[in-house]
């Protein structure tokens, strides 16, 4: 039991979080500095928004780089000041300065908002303490931050990759007790790929926070990361032979109809979904996994494929569950992989500064527009006679997100979680609370909320509201007279954000479709060269998988955000809907024919030859068909050869696979050529 509660994610999380802001209180209340304690814990919420908690070969270089900038912006806050500097300017020249982080890596980028509230929270300490005060609380605040981080994670050694690797098998289990729970279903794709598309979507998601994660930790270095790498190659291999597709809904149709085929399926689908749970628990709880068998369930498999040997639907499911069972009973991986080879992208200083300083630069976007909006913040605080307009300017950094949706969503989340909250921390003030229950009925609420922060933000803004209405109380002993001031700033801010991210260089997904589907065809092109290539190497040949894996997985984000943004043609979208359906169908089928080339299971090279010009064509089409405006003539024929012309006689299961992609990409270039045409021009 108490190996279940201090390993659980979102329990392990929440105590390190409440044990780091706490402690700076309990140790400041001990010697009767309770203001310091409490001022020394606003350095962790800037430690937060940063990253510095997120494990990292260098961890303590980026403990550094951040303790200076915080400390660095606190010093020029208060120096121009001084000197009569207005705020948005000085707001401005930090946001435009600091942005070029983003450039250097995306982890890097994140020191940008942590600054600036670090330069925010200064402006509620300059003229009521030293200048070198404020400067002291970020160095040491961080200096504690980090030391006690690094202290929790030596205690809790490998946690981190293990929560990721445990989410991972728990999401394989749910995909494919989806994937074969809709046998019957799989007829009209339009109805019975979404869910599986969001499943899977999840999974490469996840796939790809672990690749991060061992590269930030070089855990190929470590003894101690072995079995958590040879349990991420095993996720990998299984997640291969799950997300294979046949994709013939007719021939599943007749197997069902002539047999027991589809309870059978289902029989086995279930057991490594099991399975998958159970290890997914071994893994987060530091557990050896037991013995594991499904041979019963292989046998009915292999009894229903000998009984209909001229239907594929059979030895295709037969011969993936023996995979995915070998894979479960051996818990070792089918082949090594070059796990390293998907690294972090970091730009040194210097070419980050260039490419920052373009127009089209992404972050020079970004960072303009939090400038834009600071600086309307901070006239609106002079509008509203506020010499100190710190709340709003908090509330515009904390609702700004990368994108529409996540910010619009989180507007909602942080106005109503604010209301909610002042309206309890107003009601509470008037029972005159002592000091010491309320510290303690901090503490409670602290933790609480960071227990739900990761899955409900909202219920979470409530606690911390609560907690800061009472911090104020404390530090000023007048908190009931920020309780309707802060409502306001909290809806000031949260608008400026929102007309922030709908107005001033918005990143409209839509527009990022068309580059995006165009990575997508180059990954498969590149995967189905070394699929037909004389000899396609093993580790090379899961790398190039899991690129078409993830650049597919791109895509589909971009549209599911897309579909959410305002003013775009809503027939455009569905139709590139449809377009991404039937790329998910051939990453599914590139899984397949990865899996066939390891095998050996290969083509003659005038065969493969062929099937490449093939396919080649097809991708080509689909490229300048997404590249070029002009609609194809209704005369338009198709210059890929014909499925009678490639082979003769029966065809092989590589071959089958081929087919359908050559037919799949027949059918993108159809949809692409009717939705360019309607496409949102003037977002694009």
């Amino acid at each position: 039991m108490w190996r279940r509660l201090i390993y659980h994610p979102e329990v392990n999380y929440a105590l390190r979080q409440t044990l780091v802001l706490c402690l700076p209180v309990a140790i400041g209340l001990l010697f009767g500095h309770l203001q310091q304690g409490l001022l020394f814990s606003l350095v962790p919420a800037c430690c937060n928004i940063a990253g510095l908690d997120t494990p990292h070969k260098r961890f303590f270089k980026r403990l550094t780089i951040g303790g200076c900038l915080f400390a660095g912006c606190s010093l020029a806050v208060q120096l121009l000041l001084a000197r009569d500097i207005p705020l948005p300017l000085i707001l401005t020249c930090l946001a435009l300065l600091l942005g070029v982080t983003a450039e250097i890596s995306a982890l890097h980028g994140r020191l940008l908002p942590a600054s600036l509230i670090a330069s925010i929270f200064t402006l509620s300490l300059a003229g009521n303490m030293p200048i070198w005060q404020p400067l002291l609380l970020y160095a040491l605040g961080t200096l504690w931050y980090g030391l006690f981080n690094w202290w929790w994670f030596w205690m809790w050694r490998e946690q981190p990759l293990r929560e990721s690797l445990s989410l991972l098998y728990r999401q394989l289990a749910d995909y494919c007790e989806a994937k074969y729970s809709l046998l019957t279903q799989h007829t009209d794709p339009n109805t019975a790929l979404p869910p599986l598309l969001n499943r899977q979507q999840k999974v490469v998601d996840l796939i790809s926070q672990c690749y991060q994660q061992l590269h930030m930790l070089a855990a190929n270095q470590h003894n101690d990361y072995k079995r958590l790498l040879r349990a991420f190659q095993v996720g990998l291999d299984l997640q291969e032979h799950i997300s294979v597709s046949l994709h013939q809904p007719e021939e599943v149709q007749k197997l069902v109809e002539r047999s027991h085929a589809e309870a059978v399926i289902r029989w086995n689908a279930q057991t490594v979904a099991a399975r998958l749970r159970v290890l997914a628990d071994d893994i987060l709880y530091h557990r050896y996994p037991s013995r594991f068998t499904m041979e019963k369930q292989i046998g009915a498999l292999d009894k229903i494929a000998h009984q209909h040997p001229d239907n594929p639907v059979g030895q295709f499911c037969a011969w993936h569950f023996s995979r995915i069972a070998k894979v479960l009973r051996g818990q070792r991986p089918l082949y090594p992989r070059n796990l390293m080879a998907d690294k972090e992208r970091r730009l040194p200083l210097f070419p980050a500064l260039k490419s920052y300083l373009s127009l089209k630069s992404p972050a020079l976007r970004n960072a303009a527009r939090l400038s834009v909006m600071l600086s309307i913040a901070s006239l609106m605080g002079v509008a509203l006679h506020l010499p100190k307009p710190y709340w709003i300017l908090m509330t515009v950094l904390l609702v700004t997100q990368n994108g529409y949706g996540a910010t619009r969503v989180r507007i909602f989340h942080r106005a109503a979680g604010t209301l909610a909250g002042l309206v309890i921390a107003a009601i509470a003030l008037h029972f005159h609370t002592p000091q010491g229950l309320a510290l303690s009925g901090m503490l409670i609420i602290t933790l609480g909320s960071y227990l739900i922060i990761r899955r409900n933000y909202g219920w979470a803004t409530v606690g911390f509201t609560v907690t800061a209405v009472y911090t104020l109380q404390i530090l000023t002993l007048n908190g009931e007279q920020f309780i309707v001031a802060r409502f306001i700033d909290t809806i000031i801010g949260c608008l400026i954000a929102f007309g922030g991210m709908l107005w001033l260089w918005p990143q409209w997904q839509s527009g990022q479709l068309r580059q995006n589907a165009q990575a997508a065809l180059e990954a498969d092109q590149e995967a189905i060269r070394l699929i037909l290539s004389p000899d396609p190497q093993a580790p090379k040949l899961a790398y190039l998988r899991m690129r078409v894996n993830q650049a597919h997985n791109t895509l589909f984000n971009t549209l599911n955000q897309a579909m959410q943004e305002p003013g775009f043609n809503s027939r455009y979208l569905e139709d590139m809907k449809l377009w991404v359906t039937h790329s998910q169908f051939i990453v599914e089928h590139i899984n397949a024919m990865t899996t066939l080339a390891r095998e050996h299971e290969m083509l003659t090279p005038n065969l493969a030859q062929q099937y490449l010009e093939s396919c080649e064509i097809g991708l080509q089409r689909c490229q300048q068909r997404l590249e070029y405006d002009e609609a194809g003539s209704s005369g338009e024929t198709n210059i890929m050869e014909s499925p009678d012309a490639l082979s003769h006689g029966p065809l092989s299961t590589m071959e089958q696979h081929l087919q359908r992609i050559l037919g799949h990409l027949n059918t993108m270039h159809t949809i692409s050529s009717v939705a360019w045409r309607q496409r949102p021009r003037h977002r694009i």
